[in-house]
């Protein structure tokens, strides 16, 4: 079995997992969204849209119904310009997604600050050496430690301002490297308290692990995660379209009324819907609207 063949039978498998732990004969409604937390959106869901226009997409995701977000970037607008529109919307912004270079972290603090955030978050740090080059094949182990040695400096830098660093991934970290994966390299090697965790579940069980499962193992770590979710993955032999097209969540294979039951024990603050693209079946707004239907049905 090839690394592809391998990872889509651990995704199918994890998927299954997920949804044999939510019995038939509970209601939905005991997995809700835990304490009744504001419904939260990343905005790189809806980034085209922001792009043109961030003054009416921010509105439309608070009609929406959303009172969370989390920034990946501000279209054309400065980091002071876009926390007064949040302001202006009535909507929270607790995590950025930021640059990070350790040489020169004021910058990067300073739009933290504009933006009045808790969490600064990355999902890929960079040293001159460049430890994450060629993580299209997966993250190494070596890799994992370079990365966890720059979380923790970054980390503590972060701390010193004021803020919590916390790191997101993708699917890379989880890539088989002789029975160990990078991931779990990245939080034995972190400091508990400089560095905290963002688990993109979607991205998680496309790396053929669950979520549940690190819950479990590492409470109180997680302060946030990426709600998202995927289409079966595609035929290899098909050349249209991602490995791993995005769904409109409650669309696609993941079944989250226990991973968020999970999420709630482990002590998750923030939850954030996030869609991959392409966004064929219908546009980012209404993608949006989709994700709030969905997760606000669990509340």
């Amino acid at each position: 079995m090839n690394a592809s063949s391998r990872r889509k039978f651990l995704m199918r498998s994890v998927a299954m997992a997920t949804a044999s732990l939510s019995p038939t004969w509970l209601s939905r409604s005991v997995y809700a969204n835990p304490s009744g937390r504001p419904v939260g959106l990343q905005l790189y869901a809806v980034n085209s849209l922001l792009q043109a226009d961030p003054e009416g997409t921010l509105k439309a995701v608070k009609e929406i119904g959303f009172g969370e977000v989390e920034t990946a970037g501000f279209g054309r607008l400065t980091a002071k310009e876009f926390r007064r529109l949040l302001d202006d919307n009535g909507l929270m912004c607790p995590s950025a997604h930021l640059a990070f270079d350790l040489a020169n972290l004021g910058p990067t603090f300073e739009t933290a600050h504009a933006l009045g955030v808790h969490y600064v978050t990355s999902s890929v740090l960079r040293t001159s050496s460049s430890p994450s080059s060629g993580l299209a094949a997966g993250m190494t182990l070596d890799q994992a430690k370079q990365t966890a040695e720059l979380a923790n400096k970054i980390g503590e830098k972060s701390t010193q301002a004021g803020f919590q660093f916390t790191y997101h991934n993708h699917h890379v970290e989880f890539a088989d490297q002789g029975g160990s994966i990078g991931y779990d390299v990245l939080l034995r090697e972190t400091d508990p308290e400089l560095v905290k965790f963002e688990i993109d579940c979607g991205w998680m069980v496309v790396g053929g692990r669950n979520p549940i499962d690190y819950f479990k193992r590492y409470p109180k770590r997680f302060p946030m995660i990426h709600v998202k979710d995927f289409l079966p993955p595609r035929d290899q032999e098909s050349n249209a379209g991602p490995e791993h097209p995005g769904a409109e969540l409650g669309h696609g294979i993941i079944d989250y009324p226990p991973i968020f039951a999970a999420a709630e024990k482990a002590g998750v603050q923030h939850y954030f819907a996030e869609q991959e693209g392409p966004f064929a079946r219908m546009s980012q707004l209404d993608a949006a609207r989709e994700a709030y239907a969905y997760l606000h049905a669990l509340k």
